[in-house]
């Protein structure tokens, strides 16, 4: 088979898609390149749910273009039951690209199909397993919402009735963390989402918040004002053995880190507005990023740990922008929307604008709404 086109070209896209700093960026957008999959009906008691999901799946991967015979590079076909899933994908000469049984429901069978073919093709992790969380006010209160990377399945997670917000996704996608006031004060509470149990583990005098879960999910780098000022501290995922990692006069928040657990990038307003800043996970003195933008929030490192999505202001609204750690220049504001969260292909990001939850492809500028119909959305956390 041939090599894909998007791999070929992943270099060029990476000096393209980030340009020079500037005080007033412009909006631009890079068409990717994508094979051309054509997705026969599938057969099977299931057929018809899992062509659905497969169709949709493609779709958003970024990697692949629903196409038809006539202009198709690949052509994936299968069996689905209600227990299992058989998918082929083979190339315009016939040759075999994947061929595999998937025991288990349709939908995840088919998520796993699909990620197993991107991978196959690209050699990039796919996004179809992915959990999301994120918040919303459909019943008068701010509460914890998760779904799945395409916006099915969504289910309201906490009921508290008080406000429950900043959700934070272990990268299995298996625990939650947030912060609630049921107490009437700002705690961090953690979720174990498959059984449902929930343990409060950061309950100090003052403010914790803000709580993101170490890539290995021992750790919890998180806000809180136990000793006066709101600081970034590192705790044990149970909460156990707090370590203050900044020291200044200005508020610390939204810690995100780095793919190998060994840095922490977050926002202080230290210097006036709201910069980024990075600080190894072990404590030390924090090293200011430079954006090219006077307000900068919310950052989340990609998984490839080349890239930090931030918000920064523009007017009375909130835009994201991309920055590359490795050139050290800033891809201008690439859509509009708050909290912007990697997926695990480090290529889409989702975000919250208004009443919607949207996924962000950041090489074709294409962008997907996953869920409405909440209430006001925001704080959206993505499973790597």
């Amino acid at each position: 088979m041939k090599v894909s086109l998007l791999a070929v070209l992943s270099l060029c896209l990476a000096t393209t898609l980030f340009g020079e700093n500037s005080s007033a960026p412009v909006i631009t957008v890079h068409k990717g390149i994508s094979e051309q999959v054509e997705v026969n009906q599938i057969s099977g008691q299931a057929g018809v749910e899992a062509t659905s999901i497969l169709k949709n799946d493609i779709q958003l991967s970024g990697a692949f273009s629903l196409s038809n015979s006539a202009t198709s590079t690949i052509t994936v076909s299968g069996t689905a039951s209600p227990s299992s899933f058989t998918g082929t994908a083979t190339e315009k000469s016939g040759g075999v690209v994947l061929q595999k049984n998937y025991p288990g429901e349709t939908r995840r069978t088919v998520h796993q199909f699909t990620n197993d073919l991107v991978e196959t093709v690209t050699g990039q992790k796919g996004i179809a397993l992915s959990k999301v969380a994120f918040v919303a006010d459909r019943t008068g209160h701010k509460e914890i919402y998760t779904c799945d990377y395409d916006g099915a399945r969504t289910v309201q997670l906490t009921h508290d009735g008080a406000i429950s917000v900043s959700p934070a996704l272990s990268a299995d996608g298996r625990r939650l963390a947030y912060t609630g006031y049921q107490s009437g004060y700002a705690d961090i509470y953690r979720i174990d989402l498959t059984s449902g149990a929930r343990t409060r583990i950061v309950k100090f005098p003052g403010t914790n918040s803000g709580a993101a879960i170490s890539p290995d999910g021992t750790r919890i780098a998180c806000t809180m004002s136990k000793d006066g000022n709101p600081e970034i501290y590192v705790t044990g995922i149970n909460g156990d053995s707090p370590r203050r990692l900044t020291r200044s006069r200005g508020v610390e928040s939204s810690p995100t880190w780095s793919p190998d657990g060994s840095e922490i990038i977050y926002s202080s307003d230290e210097r006036g507005g709201p910069q980024l800043y990075r600080i190894s996970s072990q404590g030390g003195s924090g090293r200011l990023l430079t954006t090219g933008f006077g307000y900068n929030t919310q950052p989340n490192w990609s998984p490839d740990g080349r890239k930090v999505a931030f918000n920064v202001r523009n007017g009375g609204g909130f835009q994201v922008a991309i920055l590359d750690l490795d050139s050290g220049s800033t891809r201008g504001t690439v859509a509009e929307g708050e909290n912007p969260v990697w997926g695990p292909d480090s290529r889409h990001l989702i975000f919250a604008r208004g009443s919607g939850l949207y996924l962000f492809d950041t090489v074709t500028g294409r962008e997907t709404r996953l869920v409405s119909d909440l209430g006001p959305i925001s704080e959206p956390a993505w499973s790597h």
